[in-house]
């Protein structure tokens, strides 16, 4: 260690060199989020900072670990890191670094940087809502994301969970509301269309389930409605090449019926299912192969 290096205060710092790097920063990484201070004896900024990174890391109670590097004694970090200013602090989180900022940041900026590294406290309850969702308990499922978000009013999987919970319940119009409130800061935008795309579905079907579509269909090829209500029904029942094969027929049959209902009805299905799915690429062909005649 370098002489004018300052001596470390506790278990929540720990000085760093090559050859405890991956122990004390890769692998410990895995365990909770690594701070890696970039210092120099000489750097008057880094000598201000140093304190309050100490500071901040013993008031997280061992949920943070700080590391210290002096990047004049361990230029081989430095390079491989890319420092090119001290005081560089750089965070791991899971093996990997995620983020990082040079200089000297007030306390409310720094706490925020730590902060965004750190598991939400809503997450475990977060993850009993999405059991109680895949076990068909729309109800457990509302109450527990709200609890969530009582504990995280901004975690994003929370959010989305309520409304998933919401479209399970079929109150479509307060699942709509939510999605429309969500923050445009959003990250998983693709879950965000999906859910959409399932609201759209959901609103499709139709209210009494005992129509028979088949027979009516039979009397009357060209009963178009009935195709709707079918397609919408199969989709129910995430019978989606039947939904699919009925829209794309009412496509075929008459692309102006009910305002394109019939392209607009797979467009929503293409969406719930995802680009990749096999029957959402085959229908797409024939579609265009539809709209292209």
């Amino acid at each position: 260690m370098h002489p004018d290096a300052p001596d470390a205060t506790g278990g929540d710092v720990i000085e760093v060199t090559l050859t405890n790097f991956q122990r004390d920063v890769i692998d410990m990484s895995q365990r909770m989020p690594v701070l890696v201070d970039f210092w120099a004896p000489w750097c008057q900024p880094c000598q201000a900072l140093t304190p309050r990174l100490e500071a901040l890391a013993a008031s997280y109670a061992g949920r943070v670990r700080l590391a210290r590097i002096n990047s004049d004694d361990n230029p081989e970090l430095a390079r491989r890191f890319g420092v090119r200013g001290i005081p560089n602090v750089k965070a791991f989180v899971g093996g990997v670094m995620v983020d990082e900022f040079t200089g000297v940041l007030p306390d409310r900026e720094l706490r925020e940087f730590v902060d965004a590294l750190l598991p939400s406290p809503a997450e475990p309850t977060c993850d009993e809502a999405r059991a109680a969702l895949l076990r068909g308990d729309a109800d457990a499922a509302l109450a527990l994301n709200e609890a969530a978000l009582g504990l995280d009013p901004l975690f994003e999987p929370a959010m989305l969970g309520r409304v998933e919970a919401l479209i399970a319940q079929a109150r479509l119009d307060e699942a709509q509301a939510a999605l429309d409130a969500l923050p445009e800061d959003m990250t998983d935008r693709a879950r965000i269309g999906t859910l959409y795309a399932r609201i759209a579905v959901a609103r499709r079907q139709p209210g009494d389930a005992d129509h028979d579509y088949a027979a009516r269909i039979a009397r009357n090829p060209d009963d178009l409605a009935a195709r709707l209500e079918w397609s919408a029904l199969h989709a129910a029942e995430e019978d989606w090449e039947g939904a699919m094969k009925q829209a794309l027929e009412v496509v075929r049959r008459d692309r102006d019926f009910g305002d394109d209902a019939g392209r607009r009805t797979l467009i929503d299905l293409f969406d719930l299912l995802g680009s990749d799915h096999p029957l959402v690429r085959h229908y797409r062909r024939e579609l265009a192969a539809v709209l292209n005649k």
